[in-house]
């Protein structure tokens, strides 16, 4: 299942980052091929782009190949990577759960808001903000399950 589950995630990131490479290629051969802007092309980039970085950020990216500073997690034993580690999940998970109620509200009231161009409900341009902190908290969890069992504690920084 949860190979399944990020070979998804993978094709809809895929699917992602191609629209908006079409969408870039578009919008350059409109501009200074024929001289004609479009601006669709604008909007729909600038929304794609903002999708690919957030999914990236909430599917794709696994916790090991996020930027860590680790000089303190290498001089330090087991017992207090166990610590630091469970209290950065703590911390990161907990911040993304307080704030989720705040952000979707703020997302589902932006559905009466649409964009200038293309005339997407902005609930959907600002939607993979709520997903991101989702799976901030998911990650917490897991993070945290995983290491009470001990797992994760080696000299790689895994916070």
């Amino acid at each position: 299942m949860a190979r399944w589950l990020q070979a998804a995630a993978n094709l809809i990131g895929g699917v992602l980052f191609l629209a908006l490479f079409v969408v870039f290629i578009v919008q350059i051969t409109a501009r200074f091929g024929f001289g004609t802007p479009l601006p669709w092309t604008d909007e729909a980039a600038v929304i794609l782009y903002l999708w690919v970085i957030l999914w990236a950020a909430a599917a794709l990216v696994p916790e090991r190949e996020h930027v860590a500073f680790d000089l303190v997690w290498n001089s330090v034993g087991q017992g207090t990577r166990q610590v630091m580690r469970i209290a950065g999940h703590l911390l990161i998970g907990g911040l993304a759960l307080a704030a989720l109620p705040a952000s979707w509200d703020y997302v589902h009231f932006m559905q009466r808001e649409t964009s200038p161009v293309l005339g997407i409900p902005l609930m959907w341009v600002y939607l993979p903000f709520v997903l991101l902190l989702a799976a901030l908290v998911l990650r917490s969890v897991w993070a945290i399950w995983n290491t009470l069992r001990g797992a994760g504690l080696d000299a790689e920084l895994r916070l």
